[in-house]
């Protein structure tokens, strides 16, 4: 494998010469976009994904190409889960746990973005339910299965810098709803939890780090309107730091690089972007690279640890 690597480098490029052979992977969300072609990488160079979605059928048909491009033993099988709800995410874990097969890596893919305001089937805000409560209860739940050596990758985004998590109202009961604000949260608590899941995992020799894939034209924009993406793209700088999307092998690469090819303890309780550990940046622009102070911040991690316990009723 080569490098250096950056904002243009693929999948295919990260994996260049990579063997995962005998590697157990389970990416969530890989009925579309990025979890597709994380699970089309991986088995392509031996892996054995397990690829979690909520529709199955949708799954079914998007991944085809992940089965038809497997080599080196790798593979591919589905299970159901919809992060949205606790019972489904309960019953995945379960399963995974009762088959008793160890992962290497997990990379908590799956998510949703600028929702109108709504509630998961818990009652917990859409986004913060989704993106961070149910990926707190399945990776928890199959922490067991989780080799020493193990990752787990936890996509965040850039998005984390609209807004650190607020602890005292994570439903929007006094305070006002916006979509990216709540999509901030959101993504602030998915580098959160890999801060603190590292902090307790580590000594166990299983690490986690989270991602920011970069700006993919996916299914995960699926309620932004023309008007809503140009005004986000106008609020960005201009210059060496403007915004450029990515292709979706380009915003899939970042994840793989972490899972399987950076150096554990490189990565361990940071946040990557463009295949890099990123730069702590305390600014409120919003230019492309860096991660903010807030979603780095041991106390806040472990505070959000332990609100989220309470919000699901479950102790870890």
């Amino acid at each position: 494998m080569s490098g250096p690597f950056g904002f243009n480098s693929t999948t295919d490029d990260v994996l260049d010469g990579a063997d995962l052979s005998g590697k157990r992977i389970l990416v969530t969300g890989v009925s579309a976009g990025l979890g597709v072609e994380t699970a089309r990488a991986l088995a392509a160079h031996g892996a054995h994904v397990v690829g979690a979605a909520r529709d199955l059928d949708k799954a079914r048909g998007a991944t085809e190409q992940v089965r038809a491009q497997a080599a080196n033993g790798g593979g591919l099988e589905l299970i159901e889960l919809d992060l949205a709800n606790l019972a489904s995410v309960r019953a995945c874990a379960d399963a995974l746990v009762k088959a008793g097969k160890p992962f290497d890596v997990v990379i908590d893919n799956a998510g949703v973005m600028a929702t109108p305001f709504g509630h998961t089937a818990d009652g917990f805000e859409t986004q913060f339910g989704t993106n961070h409560l149910g990926h707190f209860v399945l990776v928890n739940r199959i922490a067991g299965l989780l080799r020493s050596g193990s990752r787990v990758v936890s996509l965040a985004s850039s998005g984390h810098r609209f807004s650190d998590v607020n602890l005292d109202d994570p439903g929007f009961e006094r305070t006002e709803y916006t979509p990216f604000g709540a999509y901030g949260r959101s993504k602030t608590a998915n580098v959160l939890f890999a801060v603190e899941f590292d902090r307790r995992h580590k000594a166990a020799g299983i690490r986690a780090t989270a991602v920011h894939p970069g700006g993919i034209q996916t299914e995960l924009g699926r309620h932004m309107t023309p008007e809503t993406i140009k005004a986000l793209l106008d609020s960005m700088p201009a210059g060496e730091n403007a915004f450029t999307w990515k292709t979706i092998p380009q915003g899939a690469a970042t994840s793989v690089w972490a899972a399987v090819v950076a150096e554990a303890d490189a990565v361990g309780g940071r946040y990557c972007e463009d295949c890099h550990v990123a730069e702590v940046v305390d600014s409120d622009n919003l230019a492309r690279a860096g991660v903010r102070p807030y979603a780095l911040d041991p106390a806040n991690a472990a505070a959000l640890w332990a609100k989220s316990e309470e919000l699901v009723g479950e102790r870890f």
